[in-house]
């Protein structure tokens, strides 16, 4: 016996409408069927779509939606987005069940009525969050899926959606063409260049390769998304976090009409803080699932592999030699650049981001950055997930936007250049700053950057007051001189001793490296008794040599015995790791004399 017809991929909303009449029933109401009972709980629907998408596989069947994809995919059919939460828009009422004669029907996952709602006193109000998301600031290339082709399942399913889609019309929804045409909405909809509700019915029952694109006004370079989040407590999205939602790819031509005042578009569940977002410029998606995503869940088809410390030295030892040849063969430079990339905020105490390492360059002018800071640039780009860099000119300092600022005409958080998720890389180039007068702009984008190098937090600028939002990014510096702008953690004289360039490392060499980086910067530490006290009579011994020494000296040294022992794939500090922490400090002071 064969389960119902389910198309999950091409017709979810058919899913939805079905589970959502089951649910209901057809007998006397109860409290318990009452659509009411349902208000910001699933009624069976969900449950079907992660068994299919998880248990039976299906996830890999949906297209991510991205330029490429944005091509041929359909709307109302399931998609995924993979950003970052830019900004929060507040919630939106909407008519989640109505009354259609004695039949219930629900507007949930999508924006317009499949049928006339009428003024039915028989309906539900509920409620939805709105996300504006945009792909992730930096986001590496080889992060990406392969996308160009329309996937297998696309005529198939449509085929079986047009048949469904045919059973469940009814003759009370059908309006004569010519009515259509006529109407003052298709006639301001053709002056707008968008498509009219006659051609967006066509849509739906031809094939992609005929269909003119809905999105021809979407950034193609950097394609955001409206996603509107169902049945989630606030608490699980959070400002700049990383997710992928999987729902409903909605179109709806009416709302794609930028509003006036004398609008005949009005709809009294249209919220009007999206007048500035039509579809057609930001697609919409009605989010069915949504998942927090770390960096590891970025590394292409990598195997989850267990990180035994025989096979995390072996890849430590291969990535070790790859960054000292792009470090013109400087070892000490390259061990603290390893540190460095491990490095990750795992705990905060008051306001000390425990975990931070910072790093700068020294000794570095336009020439050598030129050669040395491309390189690490293009090897962090193979590397990392998100990288992005900040030339940092006098003229950069006072006009550039750092940090986001609370539009409150538009009602929306305008980006600034430091609204990063955590997991990010940023390197400064400060060889091309001259001398000259910072404006005000300067001097608080100065003051923005050393907040975020010493205590991993940003300013937001809500104009009547600024909110401070925790952040985890990794920062490298490049200077001549140590930096005064940007205060790094550890300062490290730069002193390669050849410029032969290196060769582009084979992909399997790529791929353990960034399974590498991306593994065994979580792994948990400890320090045992016996090497506790050890560490312990080395620091005051250090004291009593160098009084310059001071807390925060230490509790880099801390860090560093941390990332060392976390590089081997070891999650208890040795004695031989702490040894290591006491020689490279030793090289880098030798250095700064």
């Amino acid at each position: 016996m064969g389960g119902p017809p389910y198309d999950f991929l091409a017709n979810p909303l058919g899913a939805v409408r079905l589970t959502f009449e089951k649910a209901i029933g057809s007998e006397l109401e109860t409290p318990s069927t009452h659509p009411s009972a349902f208000n910001g709980k699933d009624w069976g629907a969900l449950e079907l779509f992660c068994h299919f998408l998880f248990q039976e596989s299906g996830l890999s069947q949906v297209p991510i939606l991205n330029p490429k994809t944005l091509r041929w995919v359909q709307p109302n059919s399931l998609v995924r987005f993979r950003g970052m939460i830019q900004d929060m828009l507040g919630n939106e009422f909407y008519a989640g069940a109505y009354k259609d004669g004695n039949l219930w029907r629900t507007n949930k996952f999508m924006d317009v009525s499949q049928y006339p709602m009428g003024s039915s006193p028989d309906m539900c109000i509920w409620e939805r969050r709105l996300l504006y998301c945009v792909p992730v600031p930096g986001q590496s290339s080889w992060t990406e899926p392969s996308s160009e082709m329309e996937p297998n399942w696309s005529s198939q399913t449509r085929e079986k959606r047009r048949r469904m889609d045919d059973e469940d019309d009814d003759p009370m929804d059908l309006v004569p063409d010519d009515e259509i045409k006529s109407s003052p909405i298709t006639k301001k909809m053709r002056e707008d260049g968008l498509p009219s509700p006659s051609q967006s019915m066509h849509t739906k029952t031809t094939s992609s390769s005929s269909i003119p694109s809905t999105f021809q006004s979407v950034d193609k370079d950097n394609l955001p998304c409206l996603v509107k989040i169902y049945d989630s407590p606030e608490s699980e999205l959070k400002l700049n976090d990383v997710f992928e939602f999987i729902g409903v790819l909605t179109f709806d031509s009416e709302l794609a009409v930028e509003k006036d005042d004398n609008d005949e578009l009005s709809n009294s569940f249209y919220d009007d803080a999206l007048v500035h977002l039509p579809p057609n410029k930001v697609p919409r998606l009605h989010c069915l699932i949504h998942r927090k995503l770390a960096v590891q869940d970025f590394l292409p088809g990598s195997p989850i592999i267990e990180p035994k410390p025989h096979l995390v030295k072996e890849t430590r030892e291969a990535l070790f030699r790859h960054l000292t040849a792009v470090l013109g063969n400087d070892e000490v430079a390259a061990h603290f650049v390893l540190l460095h990339l491990l490095s990750k905020v795992h705990a905060r105490v008051d306001d000390v981001a425990v975990g931070k390492l910072s790093l700068n360059l020294t000794g570095l002018n336009k020439e050598s950055v030129s050669v040395f800071g491309t390189r690490l640039s293009d090897t962090f780009k193979n590397l990392l997930p998100f990288t992005n860099c900040m030339p940092l000119t006098l003229e950069y300092l006072n006009s550039a936007s750092l940090a986001p600022k609370k539009d409150y005409q538009a009602n929306r958080l305008v980006p600034g250049v430091l609204q990063l998720p955590e997991g990010s890389h940023l390197m400064v180039d400060e060889t091309r700053l001259e001398s000259g007068s910072l404006n005000s702009t300067g001097i608080e984008n100065t003051k923005l950057l050393k907040n975020l190098i010493e205590f991993q937090k940003v300013e937001y600028d809500f104009q009547y007051y600024k909110v401070e939002m925790a952040t985890d990014v990794q920062l490298l510096i490049f200077s001549e001189g140590k930096s005064n702008i940007v205060p790094a953690d550890v300062i490290v004289p730069f002193q390669p001793s050849c410029l032969e360039s290196t060769e582009m490392p084979v992909a399997e060499a790529l791929e353990a490296w960034r399974w590498y980086l991306a593994t065994v910067r979580s792994l948990p530490h400890s320090i045992g008794s016996e090497i506790q006290k050890v560490v312990e009579d080395d620091l005051v011994a250090a004291r009593q040599t160098d009084r310059s020494l001071g807390s925060r000296d230490f509790s880099r040294w801390l860090t560093m015995a941390r990332l060392i022992s976390s590089s081997f794939g070891e999650t208890s500090l040795s004695k031989e790791h702490w040894e290591m922490v006491k020689e490279m400090e030793r090289l880098r002071r030798e250095r700064l004399k």
